[in-house]
């Protein structure tokens, strides 16, 4: 099963997050996604027929009976088959040789769902490609000289833009490989012990005063709108400072998303009854982040798209001291089992009790991973009782 670049781009849009026709025409514009790619407006809603058709997306949010219908608001998810299809094309993409809108753009373009190893190996193969595609072009002229003039305008053409193609992979090669050898700050490597715990037995440790992203909120992370708006809000500022950063001469890597979690009763982390629960959803922050950068980088993102919880971003300091956290792999809901085995067993028998909110830590992308293959750390302050 082959995809178009059109199909592709879409795809990829889709695997970022479930998108309706009208919000796909926003973000390809806002991106300016035509630039690279022939993507018309007309054409979005006969290629998500088409996607969905072949079980690689599914209509949600829409009667059933307007899910087919072109004039649908229904809202569109990748399917685990599109997901798997979507990756293997663009890792195919970051190494194909094609014209002028080139199939590498889309490959770049869809990377950040793939592992820098993954992205090096595909501009890898490219170069080596076009390094050979341009020894036989040399050749081919060489045994045919000599040419008219049209003729050597014509390889003088060609072989420019294979030169010009492989000095940007070159390039950017370079630039990436180069990015991952530096002393760049990842909070998973700086605190290696806080993001690598055990998945069989709980273990103890002792979290230094950290700095986030934070934004606040209520209700049920799966349907609350306000939730939504929190980590998207977020992720945009979070990359925004990282940007703004590395321009400076500082770069990190965007930790990952964790969230704080309170109730008034604590039973209903037990029993899910996720619409009592409040949130504080986080991003870490490296220590030379400060509050006048966050308020560029908000002012930033809120140019660009509005977001009401741009708004309620801010820096803060959180020091949780001794804590108890495990690895938990699986889908969020299938927590419980753990953390009543951590409520209910470990802590009496250890002689700790609450010392702060619930924190987990999602090492995983849920648009791209399993739920059962979900990696969580479950991470709890603690204290003698």
């Amino acid at each position: 099963m082959t995809l178009t670049d059109a199909e592709l781009t879409l795809l990829g849009l889709l695997l970022e997050q479930p998108r309706h026709g009208y919000e796909l025409e926003r973000v390809i514009e806002e991106r300016g996604v035509r630039a690279w790619t022939a993507l018309g407006f007309s054409s979005i809603y006969y290629l998500l027929d088409k996607l969905a058709g072949r079980g690689l997306i599914e209509a949600t949010g829409a009667p059933a009976a307007e899910r087919r219908s072109a004039k649908s608001r229904a809202t569109y998810r990748v399917t685990e088959a599109g997901r798997l299809l979507c990756e293997a094309a663009t890792k195919d993409a970051l190494a194909a040789l094609t014209p002028v809108r080139s199939r590498v753009l889309i490959g770049m373009a869809n990377s950040p769902g793939l592992s820098e190893e993954d992205v090096a190996a595909g501009l890898g193969r490219r170069r080596e490609a076009l390094r050979d595609q341009l020894a036989e072009l040399r050749a081919t002229r060489a045994r045919q000289e000599p040419l008219p003039a049209v003729a050597s305008a014509i390889f003088d053409y060609c072989e420019a833009m294979l030169r010009a193609d492989a000095a940007w992979t070159q390039a950017t090669l370079h630039d990436l490989t180069t990015e991952t050898t530096l002393d760049k700050y990842d909070i998973k490597k700086a605190f290696r012990e806080l993001y690598a715990p055990p998945t069989r037995d709980f273990a103890v440790v002792d979290v230094p005063e950290l700095r986030y992203l934070a934004v606040d909120g209520h209700g049920d992370p799966n349907t609350s709108a306000a939730y939504g708006n929190a980590v998207e809000a977020l992720y945009g500022v979070a990359y925004a400072l990282k940007f703004a950063s590395k321009a400076g001469g500082k770069d990190f890597v965007v930790g990952p998303l964790e969230g704080l979690w309170r109730a008034d009763d604590p039973s209903v982390f037990l029993t899910r009854d996720k619409a009592a629960w409040s949130w504080t959803m986080l991003i870490s922050q490296p220590d030379w982040i400060t509050e006048d950068m966050v308020r560029a980088a908000v002012a930033a993102v809120a140019a660009k798209k509005q977001n009401p919880a741009l708004a309620e971003v801010r820096l803060r300091s959180l020091a949780e001291g001794r804590c108890v956290q495990i690895l938990h792999v699986g889908s969020y809901d299938d927590e419980a089992p753990t953390l009543a085995r951590l409520h209910e067993r470990y802590l009496p028998e250890h002689g700790l009790t609450f010392n702060g909110d619930h924190h987990e830590i999602y090492l995983s992308d849920p648009r791209r991973t399993e739920p059962a293959k979900l990696k969580t750390i479950l991470r709890q302050p603690v204290k003698a009782v």
